[in-house]
């Protein structure tokens, strides 16, 4: 009857496979849902300028769900979709806070630069973008982001110090070093030994684990109604479309969304097999377009850029390979608008194993790198380097994509110049 279901409803998948895509999608809420938490904390110090904080969580819950929605019917792909951090920081920090502008102003920027997504997934230009970069690098964009992503697992357990950029090992012996640590090796044989749902087992036992070293706080209360969105619905400002610095920071989001968005995308399919010989993936207009969507009905919702997340990766590893599995991370946001406290009581400590072993899974797409070319070499190790460095998915394409474009001319002039 399930299959019949979501048959209609356009899913398409092999019957044995519809228990993976389920787990697949619990696996990526769980690594996600402390976006919850995490940016309603983001968005306080705009509390002073007027912004509903209190309407935040609901704002990133229901901009979550419409999001993932999209790639679940448009993308038909597992990755789970909500407001990204990096463009939050620009929001608040850079737009709100140095610039000076009322955050009306900041959601009016997304609103239009979702647009502009929009109208260039459906144009030719987004096949021009995306095959300037070489199927060398796109490999190397997958193998950066598993480094991306397992550093944000030993930063969420604590063990790496925050706030270096040469991050150090802290103590090894607090709760939640301890903690991550057992987490580690039991996520490690689980993968090891192939078992099914291992990642969500993992889970669910060290959160468990965690309630006996004081990891995992016990909710006062498993139900709640979450916080009306209807102050941060749909509150544009339209006066401000003439500033310069408006298409500024239009544009400045524009470009980090779209090499955000085609490195998670790229990196995460590309090391799942989802790639063909030429380099091309599958259907990845419609997964791009349902991207561009969802930061247009973000912002309508109150919301900054919405784009799909890294952590997506844990449910790739999990088997995840249809929108089923996005579906199912759409109905865990939609559980948590009322079940919040027991999705917010899961330690961090709990899902960063996941994203360390979701890290090396993806970091096993080096071996398709022609390491003895230079030229594929050079570049690729700079991508893969700068990712972590840099803390961005962004910054790491960019600079491996200038090192390629640099040292091809460079090669080709050189070339010329010998042979005359």
């Amino acid at each position: 009857m399930k299959e019949r279901l979501l048959s209609l409803m356009g899913f398409s998948f092999q019957r044995d496979n519809l228990k993976i895509e389920i787990i697949s999608g619990l696996t990526t809420f769980i690594t996600m849902v402390y976006i919850l938490a995490l940016l309603p904390n983001m968005f306080a110090p705009l509390g002073d300028k007027g912004f509903p904080v209190d309407s935040m969580f609901t704002a990133v819950a229901l901009a979550s769900i419409v999001g993932t929605l999209f790639m679940a019917f448009i993308g038909k792909r597992p990755f789970g979709q909500a407001p990204g951090l990096t463009l939050n920081v620009f929001f608040i920090e850079t737009i709100c806070i140095s610039l000076g502008y009322p955050w009306q102003f900041a959601l009016t920027a997304v609103f239009i630069e979702g647009l502009l997504f929009v109208l260039i997934c459906m144009s030719s230009l987004r096949q021009i973008i995306f095959e300037m970069v070489p199927t060398s690098l796109k490999y190397a964009i997958a193998a950066g982001i598993g480094f991306f992503i397992a550093m944000i697992g030993f930063k969420n357990s604590g063990i790496l110090a925050e706030g270096t950029v040469f991050s150090h090992l802290d103590t090894l012996t607090t709760p939640a070093s301890m903690l991550f640590l057992f987490g580690l090796v039991v996520t490690g044989a689980f993968t090891i030994m192939h078992v099914k749902g291992g990642l969500l087992l993992s889970i669910v036992i060290i959160s468990l684990m965690g309630l006996l070293v004081g990891e995992t706080t016990i909710p006062d209360g498993i139900f709640c109604l979450p916080p009306s969105p209807a102050p941060l619905f749909c509150k544009f400002s339209w006066s401000y479309l003439l500033l310069p610095d408006f298409w500024a920071c239009v544009l400045t989001m524009l470009f980090f969304d779209i090499f955000d968005t085609l490195g998670t995308v790229v990196g995460v399919m590309t090391c799942s097999g989802i790639i063909r010989k030429d380099g091309r993936i599958p259907h990845l207009r419609n997964i791009i377009l349902s991207d561009a969507l969802a930061t247009s009905a973000g912002a309508c919702l109150g919301c900054s850029t919405v784009t799909a997340y890294v952590e997506s990766a844990t449910g790739f590893a999990e088997g995840g390979r249809t929108g089923v599995s996005a579906l199912v991370v759409a109905l865990c946001f939609a559980a948590s608008l009322f079940l919040a406290p027991l999705f917010l009581a899961i330690p961090a400590a709990a899902t960063a194993p996941v994203m360390v072993i979701a890290g090396l899974y993806l970091f096993g797409i080096i071996r398709h790198i022609k390491l003895s070319d230079p030229l594929e070499a050079m570049p690729a190790f700079l991508t893969i380097l700068l990712m972590p460095v840099t803390g961005s998915i962004t910054d790491g394409i960019i600079i491996g994509l200038s090192s390629y474009i640099i040292l091809s001319f460079l090669c080709r002039w050189l070339k010329k110049k010998s042979n005359n």
